[in-house]
This record gives C-alpha cells, structure tokens and sequence, in this order.
C-alpha cells in the first residue's frame, strides 16, 4: 500500500512560513504585493485566480486582481503590464493563462519585469534555470520538489520519467530533478511503447493531461508515482494523468488528484512573491 503524498498538509505548513516572511518584511516597511492580470471570461482561469487571490489574504500579501475585457488588444495588454513593471507597490505579476486567441502569450509574457516574474516564464528566468542559477522556479515543478523534500524522497541517483514535454511543467521538472543529480527521460503523449519506459522508473511525473494514461501495470514495484494531471472523467470527478486504483497498489509514493501537487503550485507562488519584495528591497531572510 504507498504511502500518500499530502499536498494540502505540505502547502499548510509552506503558507505558515510565508505569513511569517510577511510579518518580517512588514517590521522593516515593506508591503508585499502581488498583481494578478485577467483576460477575458474564462470559468476554469476565474476559479484558480479567485483562489490564489484567497490565498494571498491568508498570508497578508495583497492581492490586486485585474479584470481585462475579452477584446483587450495585445498592445492594450503590454502596455497595462509595463504600468504594473514601474509600480514599485507591485512585487510580483502573474498573467492568468491561457489568453484569448487573439493574444499572443510568447509577446506577452516577454513584457513582464523578470525581477516580477513570479511565474518563472519568462526567457531570461527560463535561462537561469537552465543553468542552475535561478532567481524563480515554476511553480508546479518547484511544488513537485518540495513534496519529495517533506517526504524526505532524495532522487540523486534514481531514473526520473517525466511525461510532458511544456515549457511550464515539463521541461523545468526535468531540469530540476537533473539539477538533483537524477537521471531523467522525458517522454510525451507521441511516444513509442511508452509502458517500456515507465516500468524502468524509479519516479514518474506525469503531467501530460491525458486521463489515465499511466496504469498499473505500467509502473514498477516501490515506484514513486507524482501526478501532475488534471483532468475529469466521464462523470465529470476530477482525476489525473495516473489510475489512481491500480497504480497504488504497485506504488512506494504517490500524489492523489486532487489534494496532491495542485496545493502546492499556489504555495511555491507565494514563496516567489516574497523571494520577489526580497531582491526589490535587498533584503535576506
């Protein structure tokens, strides 16, 4: 039976220690703040900004969200963001993904100030992390290395498949656990005989937005299973990337969607943010 990886316990104690950063920041004058950019009606991109706007308020960061019409242009879009750039009350600023088709996010996410970057999406943080010496990390692939982290999970040495190839979880998550000494394959959705590879591995990430695609049977004794997936099923529950049913027999570890690595992206934000109004202000806590 593995062992349940619980991401609303990590994020918990992630927000705690991010509240109390807050409290510091705040005894030597500075206000935290970061600046969430909305484009267009969305249901999915409402609820997750309307959560991370809840989160902020439990920490003490404040939270602007700004709500932006459907037929925002993209030059309307870049010059909004360069306000936000020179606001030095803005620390960090997240551009809710995904735009409206019109948009383009590549221009768009290129406007942000990398120093408020607190996605991590930009070229020059993409760059850093690449080479190991990053400011900001992604947040979904950071939230994964922290639940190995609290579960004392060390990966040096062990074979990583990462299923999904995104510049947001994907590759990152491949740069990460390489960065902690794994040794990793990267596999995607158009890969040959994929079971072949999963049974090999120490670790899967699946974060490939295909409902079940890893099952049981693909995954090997005492494997460490982190499902990045989000996904519903033909009556409409949310499930992952990973069969939860017959991949947790076989498991060591494995992340339950949801509850799993979903808590911990909106945590790893917060961090950023305060990482964010540290290097503004240089400030070391």
């Amino acid at each position: 039976m593995a062992i349940l990886i619980d991401g609303k316990a990590v994020s918990s104690k992630v927000k705690e220690e991010v509240a109390a950063q807050v409290q510091q920041l705040n005894q030597q004058g500075v206000s935290v703040g970061l600046d969430v950019v909305l484009v267009g009606e969305n249901p999915a991109s409402k609820v997750y900004v309307r959560n991370k706007h809840k989160d902020c308020q439990k920490v003490g960061i404040r939270s602007a969200v700004h709500d932006l019409p459907q037929e925002t242009t993209e030059e309307e879009l870049i010059h909004f963001i360069q306000k936000l750039n020179n606001d030095p009350n803005v620390n960090g600023i997240l551009i809710q993904l995904p735009l409206p088709g019109h948009l383009s996010e590549e221009a768009v996410i290129a406007a942000i100030d990398p120093g408020k970057d607190v996605d991590a999406f930009s070229v020059g943080n993409v760059g850093k992390i690449m080479l190991g010496k990053y400011d900001f990390l992604p947040c979904t692939p950071a939230g994964v290395m922290e639940l190995l982290a609290h579960y004392n999970i060390d990966v040096k040495g062990k074979h990583c498949v990462v299923i999904g190839r995104s510049n947001i979880v994907g590759k990152p998550m491949a740069m990460l656990l390489m960065h902690a000494h794994a040794t990793v394959t990267i596999c995607h959705s158009r890969t040959v005989d994929l079971a072949s590879i999963t049974r090999q591995a120490d670790l899967i990430v699946a974060a490939v937005g295909r409902e079940g695609i890893v099952t049981g049977e693909m995954v090997k004794e005492g494997a460490i299973l982190i499902d990045v997936g989000m996904n519903r099923n033909a009556e409409g529950k949310l499930c992952g990337d990973i069969d939860f049913d017959s991949a947790e027999k076989k498991a060591s570890y494995i992340t339950p969607v949801p509850g799993g690595v979903g808590p911990m992206t909106r945590a790893v934000l917060l961090k950023n943010t305060i990482k964010a109004a540290c290097l503004q202000n240089g400030i070391r806590l």
